[in-house]
């Protein structure tokens, strides 16, 4: 599987982002999809999830500020991220079983 995540940047604290993850899964309606996030010297956590349903969850730090989605035609994911935090500065990954790319960077400044 290919998973290839968009749309990262910087952006100022308290801003808006949208992440994008396209994956090449002919099947791709039936899986979960993940987010996770990798940050300098950090372990990876948890960022949100939906699954084949649309259920959604998300880690504790997103406190209603995120939004994960998903289209089953187009095969993509995607991460609504508002009031950015400077704390969310990571390297933002999407999955599905397991498999994750490479990532797309998201770096927040006062």
């Amino acid at each position: 599987v290919r998973l290839v995540e968009s749309g990262g940047g910087l952006v100022q604290a308290g801003g808006s982002l949208r992440l994008s993850c396209e994956v090449s899964e002919s099947d791709f309606s039936r899986y979960g999809l993940t987010w996770q996030r990798q940050a300098p010297g950090k372990p990876r956590e948890f960022v949100a999830s939906i699954t084949a349903s649309g259920f959604t969850q998300y880690g504790d730090f997103v406190k209603g500020r995120f939004e994960i989605s998903r289209d089953n035609a187009m095969k993509m994911t995607y991460l609504q991220m508002n009031n950015l935090q400077i704390e969310d500065t990571a390297t933002y990954l999407c999955g599905i079983y397991g498999e994750y790319g490479q990532g797309t960077q998201v770096t927040v400044v006062s």
